[in-house]
């Protein structure tokens, strides 16, 4: 399980240091890709293929499905760590993400996901702004 917010700096090479409480949780390889809200989301290898499997369910026939399924997996690359526990992140998600000198790794429970610092900033601001309203909202869900 991932928890918690760390933040590191990407270097010149476009490397960053995952958190070792996160980087414990992921195996020698596992996959980064697009996410929500403007993040990347890392995923262990069996939970990506627990995702791609249900993508592969859903309805060829639906544009939204097609448009999901391609944005996820066209974005999607696989990574490992170096000896040092650093990824490099190719460019194409570094701008996807509009990734900088400071990122935010957010822990989601069965994923982790990378922010630009400036962004989940703004992002958690108005999360948490209307965080009880959210919590209420979900309380049929949540029981």
């Amino acid at each position: 399980m991932f928890i918690g917010e760390y933040t590191h700096n990407l270097d010149s090479k476009n490397r960053i240091t995952m958190p070792s409480k996160f980087r414990d949780g992921f195996g020698e390889t596992f996959i980064i890709t697009k996410g929500l809200d403007g993040c990347l989301t890392a995923y262990k290898m069996d939970q990506w293929e627990v995702l791609l499997s249900k993508l592969e369910q859903l309805p060829t026939t639906k544009r939204e499905s097609r448009l999901y399924v391609r944005g996820i997996t066209s974005k999607a690359t696989e990574c490992q760590f170096d000896s040092q526990g650093r990824i490099q992140i190719p460019a194409y998600l570094i701008t996807e993400a509009d990734l900088v000198k400071q990122c935010v790794f957010v822990g989601v429970g069965s994923h982790v996901e990378i922010w630009s610092k400036e962004r989940w900033e703004e992002y958690y601001k108005v999360a948490s702004d209307s965080f009880e309203e959210i919590a209420e909202s979900l309380t049929d869900f949540l029981k």
